[in-house]
């Protein structure tokens, strides 16, 4: 069964038997981009739009192989958990802030920023935050990017935005947005201009079983960022059956009415 806490279980672990190092999004950043890390890497980056306790054991099963990962809280009650957010911490985790200001502020650039900037400081009372991430709002028409048009995040102390940050020719991305890897086909936000080229290049997974026998048989590309969402990993049958099914239908229409 895809997209269950065993499955992620078997992810890491093969990951790891390959060898695969597991640094943050921060630390790649802060070693100046890929020079120090000339080894296979994987950055897991963990968007936390809701049920934080799902990411809580996706950190417990990090950990548990010796895993760092970097997790990004939205400024919501469906998300942000300070005792969930120290406790991810303190299990050796990143923690960024996952902004939405342009569409909490619908679309008014100068009140974004000033939420942006209070909901940082708010995040940062509770841990250390160095990396941000956008969070996509696929139903919105504001995209949480077009924040950076006028201001500077690096201006508050932080040092790097995956969608910015990253050269994604060198860096392979896989993300499980649409409750499945190949979901760029209904993402509205979550893009990769890189994207063409890995589909010309066969590096093409539907599930996460793909991605595993791609590690086993060393097709997957040497350095890797991963993008979940752990809200939709589930173990137990009626969670999962209903993430499934609400995906489905999200997909659907994003497909139809928002993804030109």
């Amino acid at each position: 069964m895809d997209f269950s806490i065993k499955i992620y279980d078997s992810l890491l672990s093969s990951l790891r038997e390959r060898n695969y190092n597991p640094i943050t999004f921060y630390e790649l950043l802060s070693n100046n981009q890929l020079k120090e890390y000339s080894h296979p890497f994987i950055i897991l980056r963990q968007d936390v739009d809701r049920l934080p306790q799902n990411s809580l054991r996706f950190a417990e099963i990090q950990a548990k192989y010796g895993i760092k990962g970097s997790y990004y809280f939205r400024a919501n009650r469906q998300s942000w958990d300070a005792d969930v957010i120290r406790r991810i911490q303190d299990l050796g985790h990143e923690i960024g802030y996952h902004y939405e200001t342009m569409d909490t502020a619908q679309g008014d650039i100068d009140i974004a920023w000033d939420q942006f900037r209070y909901n940082l400081d708010e995040l940062r009372k509770i841990v250390e935050v160095r990396t941000i991430c956008m969070h996509g709002s696929p139903l919105s028409k504001y995209d949480n990017k077009s924040l950076w048009k006028k201001y500077d995040y690096k201006s508050l102390g932080l040092i790097g935005e995956p969608y910015y940050d990253v050269n994604y020719s060198d860096v392979f991305y896989l993300t499980d947005t649409g409750r499945r890897w190949d979901g760029w086909k209904t993402s509205v936000r979550d893009k990769i201009p890189q994207q063409e080229t890995w589909i010309k290049d066969g590096l093409v997974f539907h599930s996460t079983n793909d991605i595993i026998k791609a590690v086993t048989d060393d097709r997957l590309p040497q350095k890797v960022m991963f993008t979940f969402h752990p809200q939709r990993w589930h173990d137990k049958t009626v969670p999962w059956v209903r993430e499934l099914i609400t995906q489905s239908i999200k997909n659907q229409v994003k497909k139809y009415f928002f993804v030109s």
